[in-house]
């Protein structure tokens, strides 16, 4: 009892925090109402928010776009939908929260340099995250999923509705993570709110082998996780000419010495900038400590750190998530034997919240986003036109979506990233017919054990 008082508490603290920071910095900081943007934002990666990669949604949040959407004939019918979605936006983690209070507290004691923003930052803002935060879900990352889950009744009405949920075919699977947990629990709210549903029983399961499948794979955590060559592109980059340009720049606009800025120092900085503006709206006074150079070097050190820690650089990245992949066509063979035999579909929507590393090895898996020249720490400037931005790709909330069909030639299979329809490689139709995917495919379905793939062996 005294622990959940506790928690309680903290949780009540975290909040009016918030909201009493949100209220400052929009009083103190910022003029306008509507918050703005920093011209840096599309840069921030993992760290974005999920309107600013789909723009529609910062004028009306439920607003869904069907102009990305490429749809089958209108003589077929939807007949099941899986999600898989990234957990709302988040707290910063206790290991980045350290690095930006001392990032904070060299510029409060150090700096001198006469930017107005550097003034704003010694003058009104104080450095209000605590460790106790370590990646909670905040308000903004409930609402992301709230939101989401009344979209999705406008994208999928025939399969989010009050008779699948009164009828239980509507399942929830998330990680055990708190941040996933809650943002399942939001997702519920917002389809309870959406389809006016005051009391169902719709509880989430918990299973980490499939949501954190990569916390479970022995190969992926020895050979990946905690072997540090495995980043050696990253460090390599991280210790170049670009990262250098950013980490002078930035020792200038503070008038420090070169010593005291360095590769934690730049990314603290970007993380208070980024923080900042996806919790509370706020285009913070730490974004002008960068310009769009330096934010294009940001945004390839962070997408090279998920290129190598969780996609193209090493085959165990994705091989590591083929527990998630067969789960998914599992769980589709099933939909269209039922179809087929022409006996009710047992569960019509699967929703199943994660993490970014949930996502991004299972696109890899599927060939997706795959650039033809591998990026590395040398050819950054040859790389502004690549495939693979993580930003784009997973930020908070983002989601991949499985759609079958059923139409009178047959089952077909859609999927949409982020509520944008995918080409799936290989395909060159938009919504293939099912067997064809599955044939695209077949050396995975076929090849794909997760306990061969994730066993450590003396080759």
């Amino acid at each position: 009892m005294v622990k959940q008082v506790v928690t309680t508490v903290c949780f009540v603290l975290f909040h009016l925090v918030i909201s009493y920071w949100a209220f400052m910095s929009s009083c103190s900081l910022h003029s306008s109402t509507k918050p703005s943007i920093p011209t840096i934002a599309r840069y921030f990666g993992t760290k974005g928010r999920y309107e600013d990669v789909n723009s529609w949604l910062i004028n009306d949040i439920l607003a869904i776009n069907k102009s990305l959407v490429t749809l089958p004939s209108s003589k077929c019918s939807e007949i099941h939908l899986t999600a898989i979605i990234r957990h709302g936006t988040r707290f910063p983690t206790t290991k980045n929260i350290q690095k930006m209070r001392e990032f904070y507290d060299l510029v409060k004691l150090n700096a001198t340099g006469d930017l107005t923003s550097l003034s704003e930052i010694k003058s009104q803002w104080k450095m209000w995250y605590s460790d106790e935060m370590d990646g909670r879900l905040v308000e903004k990352g409930r609402e992301d999923h709230k939101h989401l889950a009344q979209r999705l009744i406008k994208w999928f009405p025939s399969l989010l509705n009050g008779e699948n949920v009164h009828g239980k075919r509507v399942k929830l699977i998330t990680s055990s993570k708190h941040r996933c947990v809650n943002s399942t629990i939001a997702f519920r709210e917002g389809l309870m709110t959406g389809l006016k549903i005051t009391a169902v029983e719709l509880e989430p399961e918990l299973n980490d082998a499939l949501m954190r499948y990569f916390d479970q794979c022995e190969r992926f955590v020895k050979e990946v996780e905690n072997n540090k060559s495995a980043l050696e592109e990253v460090k390599l980059f991280n210790e170049g000419p670009e990262m250098k340009r950013v980490m002078e720049k930035m020792a200038d606009r503070l008038d420090v010495p070169y010593s005291s800025i360095n590769d934690d120092s730049v990314e603290a900085a970007f993380y208070l900038c980024a923080y900042e503006f996806a919790i509370l709206s706020v285009n913070s006074p730490w974004c002008q400590l960068f310009d769009e150079v330096d934010a294009q070097v940001m945004e390839y050190s962070n997408d090279l750190k998920q290129y190598w820690k969780r996609s193209y650089g090493h085959v165990i990245n994705s091989k590591s998530s083929c527990i998630l992949f067969h789960d998914l066509f599992h769980r589709l063979d099933q939909i269209v034997d039922q179809i087929n035999s022409d006996v009710p579909v047992t569960e019509a929507v699967t929703v199943q919240v994660g993490h970014a590393e949930t996502l991004i090895p299972l696109l890899t898996l599927l060939d997706l986003f795959k650039d033809d020249v591998p990026l590395n720490s040398t050819n950054f400037n040859t790389q502004q036109n690549r495939v693979f931005r993580s930003g784009r790709i997973t930020p908070y909330a983002a989601n991949l979506l499985v759609v079958l069909y059923r139409c009178p030639e047959g089952i077909r299979i859609g999927v949409r990233l982020n509520e944008k329809s995918l080409t799936l490689p290989g395909l060159s139709e938009p919504v293939p017919m099912y067997e064809d995917v599955k044939e695209r495919y077949s050396s995975l379905l076929g090849g794909c054990d997760q306990e061969t793939v994730c066993k450590m062996n003396s080759s």
